[in-house]
């Protein structure tokens, strides 16, 4: 007892303190690193799969919004927080990726959140690649909806959990590349069967939008599904298009749902006017030179093959993600921070962003790099690479 007759409680956040020697002894600590705003590094850690984050068309649409509408939207979309700005890329981002209407949202993770929350409840089941990226998963957790855990690109595992359906309603659910390994997912056969069932599909596109598909009008597109009814995605407005934010693109009735009940768009405060003006100039950019997105795909592929050719366990890219597999999240830090003393930046994944526990070297190819940067980044990375 202490002083005033009372059991004292224990310190509420004492547990902290084991969880974080934990996560030290284990090499799975991250660290904030405020980088200047230019530095002498090659950049393969960031998602500018295009090059455009400082192109000048990029940062001044971004500066000229900044300065028209202020530097915040002001509150959330169906109060103040929609400007004509917004309503503008809306339907240039419809038309390009060949759908009838689109929604834009303060993230990319808000959009997927959006997506599963408002199109399920409880008479729902949702199939869910057991891949698929945090934003999905936490969707599904937040849906209501039974949910069905597929095995990894595999339709046949989509239509057997479809016909044991007891619900009115599914959803089909997965990434269109993943972001981990790069791999693209058979958004072909999961259509297939999504319709075979009665289902929707929805796909994450946040890799594939920009770099996959005609001109880079993204994985739906490049399947043929551009369009479709039972069909839409969610895009990122931070990798290919450099700027910040995201987007549901899809059947207008599905978007005029998602505007009245999602919640993740009702009580957000809107994209702030210059991501808006940033992601619009740079789609425009898209627009007039499409053969930026066919680029990231070749550098991607540059990539994998001199890191194949050098024995290295580098994953077969399939838009503009490539992995090289570590065998303990120790020694992948160790190399990662080689490649950085020796002037390349590269992802580093560790669990639990890596569901099979396998930690890796995380490169993502941009539209912009040389021959020269490319065969630089190759030798780094061989040179560094742990012995095995």
């Amino acid at each position: 007892m202490n002083a005033t007759g009372s059991t004292p409680h224990p310190d509420p956040f004492g547990w902290l303190d084991a969880a974080a020697a934990a996560r030290r002894d284990a090499g799975l600590v991250r660290v904030l690193r405020p980088r200047p705003p230019q530095e002498d590094l090659l950049d393969l850690a960031g998602n500018d799969y295009l090059g455009l984050v400082r192109h000048p068309a990029v940062t001044r649409a971004a500066a000229d919004a900044a300065l028209r509408w202020g530097g915040g939207a002001t509150g959330s979309r169906l109060v103040t927080g929609s400007t004509a700005l917004h309503a503008e890329l809306e339907a240039e981002l419809a038309e390009f990726c060949g759908a009838e209407a689109a929604l834009v949202f303060s993230s990319g993770y808000t959009a997927n959140l959006a997506a599963l929350t408002a199109l399920s409840d409880a008479d729902t089941l949702i199939v869910s690649d057991a891949l698929n990226h945090a934003s999905l998963i936490d969707g599904c957790r937040l849906s209501r909806a039974r949910v069905v855990r597929a095995a990894h690109a595999d339709p046949e595992a989509v239509r057997t959990a479809l016909a044991a359906r007891t619900e009115q309603r599914a959803l089909v659910v997965s990434d269109s590349v993943f972001s981990v390994d790069g791999d693209a997912a058979p958004l072909t056969g999961l259509a297939a069967a999504a319709r075979a069932h009665g289902a929707a599909l929805l796909t994450d596109d946040a890799h594939g939008f920009g770099v996959l598909g005609p001109g880079g009008r993204g994985a739906l597109a490049a399947a043929g599904l551009a369009g479709a009814p039972d069909t839409l995605a969610t895009v990122t407005l931070s990798k290919a298009l450099g700027s910040q934010g995201g987007a549901v693109v899809g059947p207008r009735r599905v978007i005029e749902h998602l505007a009245q009940s999602a919640r993740t768009f009702i009580f957000d405060t809107g994209l702030a006017p210059a991501a808006v003006g940033a992601a619009l100039g740079a789609l425009r950019l898209l627009r007039a030179e499409p053969e930026r997105a066919a680029r990231a795909g070749q550098v991607a592929l540059a990539l994998a093959d001199g890191l194949a050719e050098a024995g290295l366990p580098v994953s077969r890219p399939q838009a503009a993600v490539v992995s090289v597999r570590v065998d303990s999240p120790v020694a992948a830090l160790a190399w990662a921070g080689a490649c950085r003393e020796k002037g390349l930046a590269v992802g580093c994944f560790r669990p639990p962003s890596v569901p099979d526990r396998w930690s890796r070297l995380r490169l993502t190819a941009r539209a912009d790099l040389t021959e020269e940067e490319i065969g630089f980044a190759v030798d780094v990375i061989v040179r560094t690479a742990p012995l095995v």
